[in-house]
């Protein structure tokens, strides 16, 4: 019964390859998407010796924020604001217009260059667009002269 031709090897069919790798994509997006609750299992326990009294990562001295302004910390992605003496805001430092970057604050207002949006120093709210969203409120601790993201 031998025609002289090879056998067919075995393939995986389209759809199954078509599968996998959409399978492969999701689990790639759930992991990043994932990363606010990691924080919470990789904080120091309360019974931990090592564990710091606010268990948050120092971020700046109360004196570093000016008064009616802010400063962007862009290694944090997150910008610290003081619309009034002794108030202390924190928000994203990702623009909710296309993702950029906040780079200053003046004048009462958060700056993205990108576009030219800015945004409320006391809320994070749009101050002026195209960003129609308002930044993202950061939760922040402040002992003393020490401000800490929570």
């Amino acid at each position: 019964m031998s025609s002289g031709s090879p056998r067919p090897t075995a393939h995986p069919a389209r759809r199954t390859v078509v599968a996998a790798a959409g399978a492969a994509g999701l689990a790639v997006a759930l992991t990043a998407c994932g990363g606010s609750d990691d924080a919470a299992a990789t904080s120091p326990q309360a019974g931990d010796p090592d564990a710091g009294s606010s268990g948050g990562t120092p971020l700046a001295s109360t004196s570093d924020i000016p008064e009616g302004g802010g400063k962007v910390f862009a290694d944090r992605k997150v910008v610290v604001t003081q619309p009034s003496p002794g108030e202390f805001k924190a928000f994203s430092a990702t623009c909710t217009h296309q993702g950029c970057a906040v780079k200053s604050v003046t004048d009462g207002v958060i700056n993205c260059p990108c576009h030219n949006s800015n945004f409320s120093i006391t809320d994070g709210a749009v101050h002026s667009g195209p960003a129609r969203e308002p930044l993202p409120a950061v939760q922040i601790t402040v002992e003393g002269d020490s401000i800490t993201l929570a």
